[in-house]
C-alpha cells in the first residue's frame, strides 16, 4: 500500500512537472513569435525608408499610401470617439430610466399605501358610524318606551287630560313618533 500511495504520488508530481514545462513551451513560442514579428516589421520600415530615400514612383505610392493611412487612422480615432460619447450618453439615458424606473416605484407604493390607509379610515369611519346608528336607534326605543310608559300613567290615572291645557300639550306631544 505505501508503494502504492508513493507511486500515485510519483505521478502527480510528474504530472504537474509536465504541465508546467507545456505551458512553458507555449510562453517561449508565444514570447518567440512576437519578437519575430517585431524585426519583421522593423526590417519592413527600414526596407520602406529605403525605397521613399530612393525618390521614385515606388516610393511616392508609398508616401502617398502612408498619408492615407495616417488620414484613415486619424478617421478611425474620431469615430471611435464619437461612438464612446454616444456609449456614454446612452449610459447615461439608462441611468435616467433607471432612476426614473425607481421613482415611479416608489410613488406607486405612496399611493397604494395612502389608498390603504383611506381604505382603512374609512371603514374605521363607517365602522364609526355604524356605531353611531345603533346608540341613536337605542335611544330612540327607549325613548319610545318612555313615551308610552308616559301616556299610559296619564290615562291610567283617570284624570281628564283633554281639560287641562298642560297635560293636553304633554300627551299631544307624546302621540308624536320619535322615528320620525
Amino acid at each position: 500500500p505505501d508503494e502504492a500511495a508513493a507511486h500515485g504520488v510519483q505521478r502527480g508530481r510528474s504530472w504537474r512537472v509536465t504541465e508546467d514545462l507545456q505551458t512553458n513551451k507555449e510562453e517561449i513560442q508565444v514570447t518567440f513569435w512576437n519578437k519575430t514579428l517585431a524585426l519583421q516589421r522593423i526590417q519592413l520600415m527600414a526596407a520602406l525608408r529605403n525605397k521613399v530615400n530612393q525618390d521614385d514612383k515606388d516610393s511616392c505610392l508609398i508616401l502617398e499610401t502612408v498619408n492615407r493611412i495616417v488620414l484613415l487612422s486619424r478617421t478611425i480615432i474620431k469615430y471611435q470617439q464619437l461612438a464612446h460619447e454616444k456609449k456614454q450618453k446612452l449610459i447615461d439615458i439608462k441611468r435616467k430610466r433607471l432612476a426614473l424606473k425607481k421613482d415611479q416605484r416608489r410613488k406607486l407604493q405612496q399611493i397604494q399605501t395612502m389608498k390603504k390607509k383611506q381604505k382603512k379610515e374609512k371603514g374605521n369611519k363607517n365602522l364609526d358610524e355604524a356605531k353611531m346608528l345603533q346608540n341613536l336607534e337605542k335611544e330612540r326605543l327607549m325613548t319610545t318606551v318612555i313615551q308610552n310608559v308616559f301616556q299610559n300613567i296619564i290615562i291610567g290615572s283617570g284624570v281628564n287630560w283633554a281639560e287641562d291645557p298642560s297635560l293636553k300639550a304633554i300627551v299631544l306631544q307624546l302621540e308624536k313618533n320619535v322615528h320620525l
